[in-house]
């Protein structure tokens, strides 16, 4: 597209050429005449190839753990990508591993410095762990568009116009793993290695723990109150030794317990790692990773599928609105794309069936999405009780967004503590 000044100076030299024509201008008013036709032709040949370069967007995403983990940092890196792959222009700007344990020294604020000191446009916290920091970091640049995912500042009022949340609803894809979980068990046992307790982490092992209770006694016609569901919460988001419980320990001692059925609820892939090397002795057990979308690989005989965080839609739909400048701040529980869970171009989050789901199990489990996805099934209805005892929801009774995403307790029928 041509700028207002060329226009303005191809109309002005066009008016000067008229000009000179009526005053009948001689040989050198034609070749000055000539020469302005050519710098004007020139101009023109310039404005075309600038429209043709792609415009520099440059972005970055800051990791609390290793882009490659095959978990929750691994799937917002590939989000990041997406968003390079679909933007012509776009540059990426990652910070792996800012974490205590990995980069003790390293600050959100030294890393976000860095990414605008490089020309970043946009920037995305992608833990919950950098959610005061980031407050922070909105304030000092007020010309900075900043995301702190799984964060609710904009929800409750505290971010400042450019800071804004985004969060995939992974509650429902939870919901389906638990199910998952429960047609599969041979012992009623099941075990969830969880991180850190916090409302988000309480919400997706208590949407575990509905799904698992609904499909025991729905598919199953067992007695969900048999069904044993204990979650032990390491004490953060991956194994930091000496000051975390060690990953692979719970798994060992869910498995020495009578567990047969293990789900994951941090970063990386200690669960799914311990239940196949359990397989490999010949032991009948199965695993539900989490976070990523290739987290069956490590041991995919034993694995019942993989509730995943698809975070490119969301990541390119901010990209383009602050390019566009159309941005505005907003918290976004993005739900997942229930006519295809596996579409990455359209759902927020999604499942994939494991190598282990065959037979009854898959037909089962395809019934009960079918039943969430049409809203015949919803797990967050009452009766249902906190852990202490307290009424949660009434008879009949459908849990709120606010409900959900602040569940104060674990549930009643949980085993695990809940602060």
């Amino acid at each position: 597209m041509r700028t207002k000044k060329t226009m303005l100076f191809i109309s002005l030299i066009l008016l000067f050429a008229l000009l000179f024509s009526a005053c009948g201008g001689g040989a050198d008013d034609v070749a000055d005449n000539n020469a302005a036709d050519n710098d004007m032709n020139n101009n023109m040949a310039d404005d075309d190839t600038s429209d043709g370069e792609p415009e520099e967007f440059v972005f970055g995403v800051v990791l609390v753990g290793p882009k490659n983990d095959h978990g929750w940092s691994q799937a917002h890196f590939e989000g990041g990508q997406y968003i390079v792959d679909h933007m012509p222009g776009a540059e990426m700007i990652v910070f792996e591993s800012l974490n205590p344990a990995d980069k003790p020294e390293a600050t959100l604020e030294g890393v976000v410095d860095d990414m605008v000191a490089q020309g970043a446009q946009l920037v995305v916290t992608t833990s919950d762990e950098f959610e005061e920091d980031t407050l922070g970091v909105a304030e000092k640049y007020p010309d900075l568009t900043i995301i702190n995912v799984s964060g609710d500042d904009a929800l409750t009022g505290e971010a400042p116009a450019n800071l804004g949340n985004i969060m995939g609803r992974m509650e429902d894809m939870k919901a389906v793993a638990g199910c998952a979980a429960a047609l599969a068990t041979e012992t009623g046992q099941i075990g969830y290695v969880g991180p850190l307790i916090n409302f988000e982490t309480r919400r997706l092992v208590a949407s575990a723990y509905l799904g698992a209770t609904y499909c025991y006694e729905n598919y199953r016609q067992m007695d969900p109150a048999e069904l044993q569901f204990e979650v032990t919460w390491i004490g953060f988001w991956f194994n930091i030794p000496g000051v975390t419980l060690d990953p692979t320990e719970v798994s060992t001692n869910f498995f020495d317990t009578g567990v047969d059925v293990i789900m994951s609820g941090i970063d990386t892939t200690e669960a799914i790692d311990v239940a196949g090397q359990r397989a490999a002795q010949g032991e009948t057990v199965w695993a539900v990773p989490y976070d990523f979308e290739g987290a069956c690989e490590g041991a995919p005989e034993i694995c019942l599928g993989v509730p995943y965080f698809n975070w490119g839609p969301s990541y390119l739909e901010t990209a383009t609105a602050v390019v566009d400048g159309t941005w505005t701040q907003s918290w976004d529980w993005n739900a997942p794309y229930w006519d295809d869970l596996t579409d990455n171009d359209q759902t927020a989050v999604g499942w994939v069936d494991g190598p282990a789901l065959t037979g009854d199990l898959k037909t089962n489990l395809d019934d009960f999405i079918s039943k969430m996805a049409s809203g015949d099934v919803n797990v967050w209805t009452g009766p249902l009780n906190l852990q202490d005892g307290t009424a949660y929801l009434a008879d009949g009774e459908v849990a709120t967004d606010a409900q959900i995403w602040y569940l104060p307790q674990l549930l009643e029928g949980m085993e695990g503590a809940s602060e």
